[in-house]
């Protein structure tokens, strides 16, 4: 089991979370860093989950793609 499927607050789906997160970053503003402390997960894991789906992480942009 995923460490995101045992975290009610993210969704499993990597396209859903990719959508999710890039949300949370436009939205909230700050770093992915502040985005993932707020909702209590591992930037390290946000990204490895997404990059196995093929997107990446844009930090001059904060989002990913």
């Amino acid at each position: 089991m995923s460490f995101f499927a045992m975290n009610n607050l993210l969704p499993t789906d990597p396209a859903i979370l990719l959508s999710f997160i890039n949300t949370r970053l436009r939205d909230e503003g700050g770093s992915l860093e502040a985005v993932c402390a707020r909702l209590g997960v591992d930037p390290a894991d946000v990204c490895k989950t997404l990059a196995d789906a093929g997107f990446e992480y844009n930090a001059s942009q904060c989002r990913f793609w």
